[in-house]
């Protein structure tokens, strides 16, 4: 192999390495046996939620894993192999969300593992934290419980006011 071939894939693991090291959520996948379409909508649908997927040799996994000082997910890189990362702090469950909708719509997806803020994780974890609402559900679920006393006190009220009304006739 020549030396401008060697230099230009040290290029890309450096490059890669960056980008795990400022991941906050990494999942490693095997999607194969999914059709070229399928694998097509599940990328766009990961782009559109701000979420990378690359298809990585896992030889450079490896090296670029290492350089990140990503440690424990080297049984992972085995086989067909891509890896699902964002570095998006606002909201590290949607990677393991969209992910964990395709392994269920397809048989053929397997989460491997993966690190959520630098933590190894297990599939069964990955898979709960998949069942954890979004950011903007959890926004909305907190809206509605904070609406809730406001909307008892004004039912409270209205039911004062239409008693009051009923009487006075």
């Amino acid at each position: 192999m020549s030396k401008a071939a060697i230099a230009e894939k040290e290029k890309f693991v450096d490059a890669f390495a960056e980008e795990l090291k400022s991941a906050k959520a990494i999942l490693v996948i095997n999607y194969l046996g999914l059709t070229v379409e399928e694998v097509t909508n599940m990328r766009k649908e990961l782009r559109e939620n701000d979420v990378k997927m690359k298809v990585v040799k896992n030889t450079y996994l490896r090296r670029a894993a290492a350089k990140a000082g990503i440690e424990g997910l080297d049984d992972a890189f085995v086989g067909p192999t891509a890896v699902v990362y964002t570095d998006n702090a606002d909201d590290i469950t949607e990677p393991a969300r969209i992910v964990s909708k395709y392994e269920d719509d397809f048989d053929v997806i397997d989460i491997k593992g993966g690190m959520l803020e630098g933590k190894l994780t297990s599939k069964e974890d990955i898979k709960s934290l998949a069942a954890i609402p979004g950011r903007e559900g959890l926004l909305s679920m907190l809206v509605s419980v904070l609406q809730a006393p406001v909307r008892n006190v004004a039912y409270a009220v209205k039911a004062v006011v239409d008693s009051k009304d009923e009487s006075a006739e």
